[in-house]
């Protein structure tokens, strides 16, 4: 499975950025897609997860709920990654997941497939 990701900007704190992941290759056997995230000098952080099943389960990290939407388009093996409210905390490169077993969805290393990441920068 292949990711790319995209819509990352520079945006100031308040504002609204919609990160796009597309999955290419042998994405029947997805179970489910997740974001993470990167700042500088920081672990890789879990943001958020949906299952591909009929129920489209999502997971928040709770510092991003409320603020941020993950969505799926099975037809298009697309992730989205809806941001709003942003705050110069955000800061950082969003990287897109996703796994072809079950587990825990926020964590990095349950996760067999990676994007290149895209950078997400906050101004105050």
């Amino acid at each position: 499975v292949e990711l790319v990701e995209s819509g990352g900007d520079l945006v100031q704190a308040g504002g609204s950025l919609r990160l796009s992941c597309a999955a290419s290759g042998r994405t029947v056997s997805i179970v489910a897609m997740g974001w993470f995230r990167q700042a500088p000098g920081k672990e890789r952080d879990f943001v958020a997860a949906i299952s591909w099943s009929s129920h489209s389960s999502t997971y928040y990290a709770d510092s991003v709920k409320g603020r941020f939407t993950i969505s799926r388009d099975n037809a298009k093996n697309t992730v989205y990654l809806q941001m709003n409210g942003l705050k110069p905390e955000d800061t950082a490169v969003y990287y897109c997941a996703a796994r072809w077993g079950g587990g825990y969805y926020d964590r990095a290393n349950e996760y067999d497939f990676w994007g290149q990441g895209t950078q997400v920068t906050v101004s105050s």
